[in-house]
């Protein structure tokens, strides 16, 4: 009998507007701002202050962050927004409607860096991996690899209308390539540390870039090949001059306004500097009267806390206490306070905060104030677990704390009435101490209130009665400090989390370990059991959110949707929902869903990831041993092998097999046909669905995704793309499939040269190739460049019957005001009458 569990999945985000690892930019209308939020991408109204267009990735994909967005400067093209993701993966949007148009997978590791070209057609990307790669954004395939940087790609510029690119990186060096002839031109130094932007004026005269080090630099950009005569053949870019920068931050982002007077430099702090662009007296005056300013970064580090009410969520962080709504995202209260490490509720009025530096905080729910602050420890508080009733009721006799003074302490809850006006206000007082020899890293009370768990500092647990304080149990077995624990409402298991990464599941009458489970790629950071079971949920800096079953020690579900360590985790009292916390500022609910979870497909699934992951490392390096670092300069291929593409070589493997069978069984009917005079009637394959076996194979290639293509066909061996080439001469004839055609030849000429050129039977083949495909190709430029000009003939004559004469707007204006301002001076129709009137009456 195959058991089914419930899924769970991401339900809510909130907490977060825009991550900080992705830039914001303007859509293609300039009158929406594009902005990134961990994996999801929006397009607000800033007068509104609202999101009016949604890019939702697909649900396989809902867990890759956005590491960077361009817009297009030209809105003629339909996929005119590019994301970039932390997978090295590029999406094309539509900027109105918001769909994905296409994925485009090149790079091994996350995008780093957007740019479009000026025509819109051609985007440039830049990665973690160092290289960077141009993609047709119209037929949604790669166009080359530029390789030559030996860190992370920063910032893209497009120069002389797209016919050039300059890029930054973090290996301190600005390089300029042709990409017409893929070369690297030139490369400038002079950076003392990482480039991190630059950006070109609209006239192309400068180039700035920032860096970390504490000035700006400017370069002159060369406008002809003419120009000057102290630049060498070959330079494109030459110093200017330095700016002296106001902030010590690191440069974050360099941009010049559309007009190109100014320039703004955000730095990784909260200063963004603007300069203006002057001529060279203006330059002077200005420089006499220059100003310094200074700003500190302030830098803040969060850590939510849980809360045990349903309808209510608790974050702490270094400064602040907020309570939330964890069904709509809502933020209800702020409230200043401590740096709190650990927090619970008492009932719906009151909250406990324990602070790093050893106070008790008591908060007001209704009134969202701080009513008392205790000295409750001599070092930080690192765990707060309310005692139990007998009934199970959670805090109603009091609440343990654990510290770093090597104290654990019990309190009781009491309510005081300072006045007669004043209403009851809860305070505590601590009724026992339990010293350890260690510091306490985390407590735990079983649920019926029996016995207490301490994690010291020396990796062990140690059990306690509860009545008594004697001490009942020993765990050992963690090689790192437990940081966290529970014990399930039965109270026959308890869960230690360490951060040696393992899970420990230990019998609770004995205290013999059940099982030691590898659980994350980093250390554990909470776990719980959810109530009236014996699954739980563990979190951990390796970003994920892990769904186990300990009775079995089976892994059911692994969450991804983070992006960066998780620090703690609650579930509700029903289990239909869990609400983590993470570091990457972020609090995501998780809904259990009614859809069945299947062992056996998880596994499926983790192995087919597994094997993904592993697909760059598997032959990229087939015909040569791996280099550590690139050539100079050099150019390769724009895709990446993937799952899809190894998938796509296999079915043009199967269709090159399946069409070669149907022909020799096609010459064997033929054949008899001859010998016999008549032979029994053909019956054809059925899987090629009355297809020829050129139209099979040739269907199969055109359904391959363009971007997937190129990966797919260097898979192929030999043997079989000298068949797939045998069908090249009578695909051409297909006047929609040149493209195609020229796009395959070139990928297998380019991959089997040298066995191509040696082979005696593809000598004539490559022959008459070279005839055909030319001729083809020279239709296809006459059709296009016709249809231009029809397309140019069809604008002028929409112009000229225009009816909106917008050049003439202003003397149409003057013309228009004249006419009004001469009827206003004519008298209207009853003084005409009564001057008629007046004029009767006087001559009668």
């Amino acid at each position: 009998m195959v058991k089914a569990y419930l899924r769970y999945e991401p339900a809510l985000t909130f907490g977060v507007i825009a991550s900080p690892e992705s830039n914001v930019c303007y859509d293609p209308s300039g009158r929406l701002l594009l902005a990134a939020a961990l994996d999801r991408l929006a397009a607000w109204d800033l007068k509104r202050g609202l999101p009016s267009v949604s890019f939702a990735p697909s649900s396989s994909s809902s867990s890759l962050a956005v590491s960077c967005i361009a817009s297009s400067p030209s809105a003629a093209v339909s996929s005119s927004i590019a994301s970039g993701h932390a997978d090295g993966s590029i999406r094309l949007w539509d900027a109105e409607t918001g769909a994905c148009e296409a994925t485009l997978h090149g790079h091994r590791s996350a995008a780093s860096a957007l740019r479009f070209a000026p025509s819109g057609a051609v985007l440039a990307s830049g990665s973690k991996d160092c290289d960077v790669i141009l993609w047709d954004v119209v037929a949604q395939a790669g166009l080359f690899r530029l390789r030559g940087h030996r860190d992370q790609v920063t910032d893209l510029v497009f120069l002389d209308s797209g016919k050039k690119l300059v890029s930054c990186s973090k290996d301190k060096f600005i390089r300029v390539w042709d990409l017409e002839t893929q070369h690297c031109l030139q490369i400038v130094g002079g950076h003392r540390s990482e480039i991190w932007s630059m950006d070109v004026d609209p006239s192309e005269r400068f180039l700035v870039s920032g860096s970390a080090d504490p000035e700006v630099r400017v370069f002159r950009i060369r406008q002809s090949a003419e120009e000057g005569e102290d630049w060498s053949k070959w330079d494109v870019l030459k110093l200017f001059g330095e700016i002296p920068r106001q902030s010590k931050e690191r440069v974050a982002t360099v941009r010049f306004n559309r007009n190109g007077s100014l320039v703004a430099c955000q730095v990784a702090g909260k200063t963004a500097d603007i300069y203006r662009v002057l001529d060279e007296t203006e330059a002077i005056r200005k420089a006499k009267r220059r100003m310094h300013r200074k700003k500190e970064k302030a830098s803040a580090k969060s850590m939510i806390a849980e809360g045990n009410e349903d309808n209510l969520l608790m974050s702490t962080s270094h400064n602040a206490v907020k309570i939330w709504n964890p069904s709509t995202g809502d933020c209800l209260r702020t409230i200043d306070s401590g740096y709190g490490l650990c927090s619970t509720f008492v009932g719906n009025r009151f909250a406990l905060v324990g602070t790093k530096g050893g106070t008790l905080e008591i908060i007001n729910i209704a009134s969202g104030s701080l009513t008392e602050v205790i000295e409750a420890h001599a070092g930080s508080i690192r765990s707060i677990v309310p005692i139990p009733d007998e009934d199970g009721t959670a805090g109603a006799r009091g609440f343990v704390t654990g510290s770093a003074d090597h104290d654990v302490k019990f309190w009781e809850y009491q309510e005081v009435q300072k006045s007669d006006n004043d209403s009851k206000q809860l305070t505590v007082t601590n009724m026992r101490t339990l010293k350890m020899t260690e510091d306490v890293l985390a407590v735990s009370i079983s649920p019926q209130g029996k016995h207490i768990a301490v994690a010291l500092l020396d990796c062990n647990v140690k059990v306690y009665h509860m009545d008594t304080l004697k001490h009942f149990l020993n765990l050992y077995g963690h090689k790192l400090p437990v940081l966290c624990m529970d014990i399930s409402s039965d109270g026959a298991l308890i869960v230690t989390g360490s951060a040696d990464k393992n899970l420990k599941i230990w019998g609770m009458d004995f205290g013999d370990c059940h099982r030691s489970i590898f659980a994350h790629s980093d250390s554990v950071m909470d776990v719980k059991f959810v109530y009236r079971t014996h699954y739980m949920f563990s979190v951990g800096k390796d970003r994920t959110v892990k769904y186990w079953d300990a009775d079995k020690f089976e892994l059911l579900l692994t969450l991804d949707g983070h992006h960066a360590e998780v620090w703690c985790l609650t579930i509700s009292s029903r289990g239909d929902f869990i609400v983590t916390g993470s570091h990457d500022r972020s609090i995501r609910r998780w809904d259990r869903t009614e859809e069945q979870l299947f062992i056996e497909e998880e596994k499926e699934k983790r192995l087919e990831e597994t094997f993904e992951a592993d697909l760059d490392n598997d032959n990229e390096y087939k015909y040569g041993q791996k280099d550590d670092a690139p050539d100079e300069g050099s150019v390769g291929v724009p895709g990446r092998k993937t799952k899809e593409t190894v998938t796509a070589a296999d079915a043009i493997m199967d269709a090159l097999d399946t069409a070669e069978e149907e022909l020799k069984r096609l010459n064997q009917h033929k054949l008899e046909e001859q010998n016999n005079g008549r032979a029994a009637k053909f019956q054809p394959n059925v899987i090629m669905q009355g297809q020829s076996p050129s139209d099979y194979v040739l269907n199969v290639v055109s359904r391959i995704r363009p971007n997937d293509l190129e990966q797919a066909l260097l898979a192929l061996p030999f043997s079989d793309a000298l068949k797939l080439m045998s069908y090249l001469k009578e695909w051409s004839t297909v006047p929609s499939k040149v493209e195609l055609v020229c796009r395959v030849c070139l990928v297998l000429l380019q991959t089997h040269h040298n066995q191509l050129t040696t082979t005696p039977a593809a000598r004539s083949l490559l022959t008459e190739l070279k005839d055909i495909l030319y001729s083809r190709v020279k239709e296809c430029k006459d059709t296009i460049g016709f249809n231009l000009a029809a397309m140019d003939h069809i604008k002028e004559l929409l112009a000229m019957r225009s009816d909106a004469p917008f050049r003439d707007a202003k003397t149409k204006l003057m013309e228009i005001r004249q006419e009004l301002s001469k009827r206003s001076d004519r008298p209207d129709g009853n003084e005409r009458r009564k001057k008629k009137k007046k004029k009767t009456s006087g001559e009668s």
